[in-house]
């Protein structure tokens, strides 16, 4: 995966990370991609749209796609570039992309829900419930709370880190999260619980497992029900084992190992890799459905939301924002908090951000940023859309 070439760039760690690819199925190089995209943009009047045109025009993402929410509840559609490089078809209104990172926060959703009916205990260590399975060097679940783990202060290993170099080899491979786990705790502790911040894949795994142990439920069926369907997403799942397709209209995803090489179409793949931490589709409109019911208090008690937004700081993140229980928040150039999270995974990149009084932003781009400034311009986007 990508989390080591992304590192150090803003949306890297706030998001699920990406693979390395070597891929076969060449679609195009870089620069004959500018020159087709350029083409597809069009003068507008709308700031959004213009942000997005240039997000194809300059910063070369094969497509955008947005959806903008104002406090009445109104929401308003962008697309820009090609939806496949192949064909030059257009880039579906509202469609379906993987949204990597921001799965943990469904999943937080959850863990939360079981403390509010007093089946977890946030401050308990997850020993409690995962009895003798974290263990490692410098590891121990005894040591270990929920809420570390929440709030990537856990200090176990990123499983992501680990990965052999190179996407092709897990594009279509399942995963065991056990698998995963064990990945992580064959390293030693990157520091003692509570130490410092630093983003974890493998923090949200074992939720996911904490979530099942719980329930005796499968983890997509708690998500499902308890967050998708209170939450009235249309357009939104956790896919099943052996899913590999993007279920409805959705734009082609792209990678590549380095950015002189040619793009690569990962739309399918098998993405049990992320489980719990990044394994979701959805659309820009039902992510702004999400984040908003989510701040409006449909999904938790208020004592569990008041939890969730208890934040510590993120070094490495961008300047002022803050990471709580599965949610981020960032300062706005109009003033004011916005929280949400964001997503990488092969092929697709998400930000996006809500605000209290019902705002709410997403953009989705259809290749992994691989310059800062391909991600400035990303969440210059989301605070213009947010605040235009």
């Amino acid at each position: 995966m990508r989390d080591h070439r992304f590192r150090r760039r803003i949306a890297a760690v706030a998001a699920m990370g990406g693979l390395a690819v070597s891929g076969s199925v060449v679609v195009s190089g870089p620069d004959s991609v500018a020159d087709a995209l350029a083409s597809q943009v069009r003068p507008s009047a709308d700031q959004t749209q213009q942000r997005l045109d240039g997000l194809v025009r300059d910063d070369r993402f094969p497509a955008a796609l947005a959806a903008v929410r104002d406090r009445s509840g109104r929401i308003r559609d962008y697309t820009a570039g090609v939806g496949d490089l192949k064909t030059r078809s257009k880039v579906p209104v509202d469609g379906q992309v993987r949204i990597g990172s921001n799965t943990k926060t469904f999943t937080s959703v959850v863990v939360l829900q079981l403390v509010g009916e007093g089946k977890v205990g946030l401050d308990r260590p997850i020993e409690t419930y995962l009895p003798k399975l974290i263990r490692g060097d410098g590891i121990d679940g005894r040591h270990i709370t929920v809420r570390q783990l929440l709030q990537h202060t856990s200090g176990l290993p990123n499983y992501t880190n680990f990965l052999a170099n190179g996407f092709l080899p897990f594009q279509h491979t399942y995963s065991e999260p056990r698998e995963l786990l064990d990945m992580a705790l064959a390293q030693k502790a990157d520091f003692k619980p509570g130490a410092k911040w630093e983003y974890s894949n493998t923090n949200y795994i074992v939720l996911g497992l904490l979530i099942e142990k719980i329930t005796h439920r499968p983890l997509v069926e708690e998500i499902t029900q308890r967050v998708i369907d209170r939450a009235g997403l249309r357009h939104t799942y956790f896919p099943n084992v052996g899913d590999q397709t993007i279920h409805d209209r959705h734009p082609h995803g792209y990678t590549r190992d380095k950015p002189d090489q040619p793009l690569t179409d990962v739309t399918e793949m098998d993405p049990s890799w992320g489980w719990a931490a990044g394994q979701m589709v959805a659309t820009p409109s039902d992510l702004d459905r999400f984040f908003t019911a989510l701040l409006g208090g449909r999904l938790l008690k208020p004592a569990q939301l008041t939890e969730m937004r208890k934040t510590v700081e993120a070094p490495g993140l961008w300047p002022g924002a803050r990471y709580g229980l599965g949610l981020l928040s960032t300062p706005l150039s109009c003033g004011g908090l916005a929280w949400g999270h964001g997503g990488d995974i092969d092929g697709y990149h998400t930000s996006n951000a809500a605000t209290d009084d019902g705002r709410a932003a997403t953009i989705a781009v259809t290749q992994l940023p691989e310059t800062d400034g391909q991600v400035k311009h990303l969440l210059a986007a989301v605070d213009g859309a947010l605040c235009g």
